[in-house]
């Protein structure tokens, strides 16, 4: 996959920015069917998911620059050039959540049922979204020389490390969060207690995430401590807040129907 899919004269189309795109069109019109289903008008969807699509990539954004600020300080301009890679998913969900929140009291629509419209088309469009990191070449992992399906990035372009083997870390995460998709379609056939989708994955992403971390090789990431990211440390507190949330969900659940 080449970083940039189309150049012409000053033109230049990006498959990052392409790819992510395509995964953001394709949750939110998941997320419409889905709604349609349930019974809720499909431009309130439109709506909510628009503002959440801008909230996620601002906040995305700043997560990433606030982690590895150095060369923003003395390019501050670049901050803005997102088609190149360079977003954050954790920095958006903190921004996307209380502007989804702030949406769904507007419009006086439930909001773990909103919440678990939307779980899957998060995890559907975040696998699309990595095979643009894929192709850019962020969010590389580290040295692989003996691992038979490593790859090697060889584009001047791209923003990994070229001409050695590498984990191609972003290909595992978007296979994970295809599966995570599947098992999210999957036990919403099974009606239960609203916010089940929604917190199951935050948790599946969390353990995912968690995993993943210790293959990347890109340090510009930032750290907690020497061997623990700040994606880590993010995981670890969603984690925790999936789990307590769950329990005191289907606590609420069971009482309500015994």
């Amino acid at each position: 996959m080449h970083p940039v899919l189309i150049r012409i004269g000053p033109v230049t189309l990006h498959t990052y920015g392409l790819l992510v795109a395509a995964g953001s069109l394709a949750g939110l019109l998941l997320a419409v069917r889905r709604a349609a289903h349930e019974g809720i008008p499909s431009e309130r969807i439109m709506d909510i998911g628009f503002f959440v699509l801008l909230a996620a990539v601002i906040g995305s954004r700043l997560f990433f620059v606030a982690v590895s600020p150095g060369h923003y300080l003395t390019h501050p301009l670049d901050a803005l050039r997102i088609w190149e890679g360079g977003l954050v998913f954790y920095g958006g969900l903190i921004l996307a959540v209380p502007t989804a929140l702030w949406c769904v009291k507007r419009y006086r629509l439930d909001t773990w049922k909103i919440a678990d419209i939307f779980a899957p088309s998060i995890a559907l469009g975040h696998a699309i979204g990595r095979l643009g990191c894929f192709a850019a070449g962020c969010c590389y992992g580290k040295e692989a020389r003996d691992l038979p399906w490593a790859v090697i990035f060889s584009n001047p372009e791209c923003l990994a490390k070229t001409g050695v083997p590498l984990h191609p870390v972003q290909l595992y995460e978007s296979l994970g969060e295809f599966i995570i998709f599947l098992i999210l379609v999957t036990l919403r056939r099974y009606p239960s207690f609203g916010g089940r989708l929604f917190w199951t994955y935050i948790l599946l992403y969390s353990l995912l995430r968690f995993s993943l971390e210790f293959y990347r090789g890109d340090e510009v990431r930032g750290f907690l401590l020497s061997s623990l990211s700040v994606s880590q440390g993010v995981s670890i507190a969603a984690a925790v807040a999936a789990l307590a949330s769950l329990k005191r969900l289907h606590g609420k659940y069971r009482a309500a129907h015994s």
